[in-house]
C-alpha cells in the first residue's frame, strides 16, 4: 500500500558494503519507477521481521549502534567509545589532538570521530583545548608548558593508558613539539639502575610516561613565517615581509614574535630555533626521535597562511618538481609521498630572494630538525572548490564547508602506528 505512492524504484543489496567510506553506486542504485522493490523476503521471517531488518521508515527498529561518546574534562574533550570505555579492557593509546591559532577543540571534531569508528578498542582521543581563542597569542613556550599540563592530567585520570600520539595543525604543531620537550624522559632499564651512569642501557624515551608512537602535524610553519612566501598571504613581496616581521606582535603577541623569529628573551637565540637541538633542560630534539613515526602534511598550494616549504620542512631545492605530482585513487588530494630520509648537511638553500641572514637562521632550523627522518605528505586542492581554504580544509575543520580534506584524514589514519 505504502509502495504504490512512492515516486522512486530502490534496489537495496543484501549485503551492507564491505567499505563503510565510500558507498559505491554498483551496489546502490537509485531509480524513477512506480513503486518501492525490495529485496526477496526470506521464507524463514515473517513480514514484520523482515521490515524490521530493512529499517526502513516505520518499521525500522531501534537497533543496537556504538555510542561515541564525549567528556569535556582535564582542559579539554576525551572522545571515544562508551562501550568500549565500559568494559574491562579499556583503549591503550591516548591521541591528543592540537589546534591552530585562534582555533578551539572543535576544529577536531570530525578527524576525532573518524579515529574512534575506525580503532574503538584502541585509542581514546583528547581534542586539547587549553589553548583556544586568544590564548594562542600568548607564544609558544607558555601554549607548550599549558598544553604539557593537560596531558599530564588525562594521563592521570584515565588509567591503563600505554602509548601516546599527537595529531596537530599549523601553530598546533609548534605548541606540541615544545610539549613533547617538557614531557620527555629517557628510559633506562630496570637491570641496569645500579650500574654506573655511562654502562646504564636505555629503551628510547617516553613521553608523559608513555610510549610514543606518532607525531603528525597538518600545515605547521615548522620554520616559522619569516622569510620569502612562508607566509602566503604576503604574495611574496619583500616589503610586505619586512614590514610584517616588525608588526606581526601586534597582531598575534608574543606568537608572533616566535613566528617571525624576532624574540631575543634574555639574549638568547629565537625560539624555534632553540626548538631545534636540545638544550640541557629541553630535549626538544630527542623527545621528537623517540616517536616512531615523524610526519608532516603540508599545502602544496592555496594555503594562505604557511608556505610549502615550511610545513614541509624542506629548502627550495628539495621540493617535489611538478610533473612528479601525482594523485592517488584512494586520496585524491595527496600528490607526492616522501619518506624518511636523515640530512646529512650537504644540502644548501639555492634561493636568491631571501636575505642572509634569513637563510641562516631557515638552514639553521632545516639541519637540526632533519638530524631526524619525517615522512612528508605534499597535499592540494588546487581542483577543489575548497581551494581557497585549504589552510582549514586539510584537517576538515568545519566539515560543510572543508569535506574535500576528509581524504587527507583517511590517509592519516590508514598509515597510522597503533
Amino acid at each position: 500500500m505504502i509502495a504504490s505512492f512512492s515516486r522512486f524504484q530502490i534496489s537495496i543489496p543484501d549485503l551492507i558494503p564491505s567499505s563503510p567510506r565510500f558507498l559505491r553506486p554498483s551496489q546502490h542504485q537509485f531509480r524513477f519507477g512506480l513503486f518501492l522493490r525490495f529485496p526477496a523476503q526470506p521464507k524463514n521471517l515473517d513480514q514484520m521481521e523482515w521490515m524490521n531488518r530493512l529499517g526502513i521508515g516505520c518499521f525500522a527498529a531501534n537497533r543496537s549502534k556504538r555510542e561515541l561518546k564525549t567528556e569535556i574534562d582535564n582542559g579539554g574533550e576525551d572522545f571515544f567509545d562508551a562501550d568500549v570505555m565500559e568494559s574491562a579492557e579499556k583503549p591503550d593509546h591516548l591521541v591528543v589532538m592540537v589546534n591552530g591559532i585562534v582555533g578551539s577543540a572543535a576544529d577536531w571534531k570530525y578527524a576525532a570521530e573518524q579515529f574512534v569508528k575506525k580503532f574503538p578498542d584502541k585509542v581514546l582521543v583528547h581534542r586539547s583545548e587549553s589553548n583556544s581563542a586568544t590564548l594562542t597569542f600568548d607564544g609558544v613556550d607558555k601554549m607548550g608548558e599549558r598544553l604539557a599540563n593537560e596531558v599530564l592530567a588525562v594521563v592521570k585520570h584515565r588509567s591503563g593508558l600505554k602509548k601516546i600520539s599527537f595529531v596537530a595543525h599549523s601553530l598546533g604543531g609548534l605548541v606540541a613539539r615544545y610539549a613533547v620537550g617538557k614531557l620527555y624522559e629517557l628510559r633506562v632499564e630496570a637491570d641496569s639502575l645500579d650500574s654506573p651512569s655511562k654502562e646504564r642501557s636505555t629503551r628510547g624515551g617516553e613521553i608523559a610516561g608513555l610510549e610514543p608512537m606518532n607525531f603528525i602535524t597538518f600545515a605547521t610553519p615548522h620554520l616559522g613565517s619569516r622569510g620569502h612566501r612562508q607566509f602566503p598571504i604576503l604574495c611574496g613581496l619583500p616589503f610586505l615581509e619586512r614590514t610584517a616581521s616588525q608588526t606581526a606582535h601586534l597582531a598575534a603577541g608574543r606568537t608572533g614574535k616566535h613566528l617571525f623569529l624576532v624574540d631575543n628573551d634574555d639574549g638568547n637565540a629565537p625560539l624555534l630555533i632553540r626548538m631545534a637541538t636540545d638544550s640541557d633542560d629541553l630535549k626538544f630534539i630527542s623527545a621528537l626521535q623517540s616517536f616512531k613515526r615523524r610526519v608532516a602534511y603540508a599545502n602544496v598550494n592555496f594555503d594562505s597562511m604557511v608556505g610549502w616549504r615550511t610545513s614541509s620542512i624542506r629548502r627550495p631545492n628539495e621540493l617535489p618538481k611538478p610533473n612528479l605530482l601525482a594523485t592517488d585513487p584512494n586520496y585524491p588530494h595527496i600528490v607526492y609521498v616522501e619518506r624518511g630520509n636523515v640530512d646529512n648537511g650537504s644540502c644548501q638553500s639555492t634561493s636568491t630572494v631571501v636575505t642572509e641572514q634569513n637563510t641562516d637562521l631557515e638552514e639553521e632550523m632545516i639541519h637540526g630538525l632533519s638530524q631526524l627522518s619525517w615522512e612528508r605528505v605534499d597535499v592540494s586542492f588546487h581542483n577543489s572548490k575548497q581551494r581557497y581554504v585549504a589552510h582549514s580544509t586539510i584537517q576538515v575543520k568545519t566539515y560543510w564547508l572543508h569535506s574535500d580534506g576528509k581524504d587527507v584524514v583517511f590517509h592519516m589514519m590508514d598509515h597510522f602506528c597503533l
